[in-house]
């Protein structure tokens, strides 16, 4: 059966939005849940790869709640935190004024499509996306957009579900997300659809390799596919050229 939240073509935002603004509430607490809270040591290797320093401008894609846009911002970045779904930016900025170690740093969180970023060519020194280019209808647009806006020395990173090389462990790795993570949402969100979204979307999406794969193509240097966990997370690295 379908995926009621995946629906390819000119229709995908749409339903993303939808799928983003039922799960907005509990999203961080799932999130602990379905990774048993390793998804920050996974953002906190994003951050530390991302070498950010006082005066640097950085732009998280698909910000969310705002995990690595926080983690950036405390080391000094100027940084910029950008999201489709209104819902998911309620809740960061929830986060942001509640925290007060981030009250003076530079952050702001504004609305807008991965697609069509609202910033000139060559702004930021970094680019990351956490869990967000395989949302998009158009994931190669996703990251030609962020190799456009990046400065020439500027760090690209994203962090995403893999797929394991590894043909026993990729299917023992998509068991645990058709059976597990589903009961999660429908446990805490009373929505199991939405999560079951995960698998389906991954099924569509070519993954580190295939991300690795474009940023060549665009012309990117150092690209670089850290898998973990065997590859069930991964993350792709590359630099644009001086």
């Amino acid at each position: 059966m379908a995926n009621k939240f995946y629906e390819p073509g000119d229709q995908r935002a749409a339903k993303v939005n939808d799928l983003f603004t039922a799960i907005a509430p509990r999203y961080d607490l799932i999130n602990d849940l379905q990774s048993f809270g390793l998804h920050r040591r996974w953002k906190h290797r994003v951050v530390k790869l991302a070498g950010a320093r006082p005066g640097d401008r950085a732009l998280d894609v698909c910000c969310g709640t705002g995990d690595i846009a926080f983690a950036l911002a405390t080391q000094g970045a100027e940084v910029t935190g950008l999201d489709f779904s209104t819902k998911m930016l309620a809740v960061a900025e929830a986060r942001w004024r509640k925290n007060s170690k981030l009250e003076t740093q530079n952050l702001k969180f504004i609305r807008g499509d991965a697609q069509k970023l609202p910033f000139p060519d060559g702004t930021f020194n970094i680019v990351t996306v956490g869990y967000g280019l395989r949302n998009l209808t158009s994931w190669e647009t996703g990251v030609s957009e962020m190799a456009r806006v990046a400065r020439p020395g500027a760090r690209l990173i994203s962090l995403d579900f893999g797929k394991p090389d590894n043909t026993l462990w990729r299917s023992v790795y998509f068991g645990y997300l058709k059976l597990f993570v589903p009961l999660l949402g429908l446990i805490f969100c009373r929505n199991a659809g939405a999560y079951a979204y995960i698998l389906e979307s991954l099924k569509h999406y070519p993954a580190q390799r295939g991300v690795a794969a474009r940023m060549r193509e665009l012309g990117l240097t150092n690209v670089q596919i850290i898998n973990i966990l065997g590859g069930a997370m991964s993350i792709n690295y590359a630099e644009k050229p001086r």
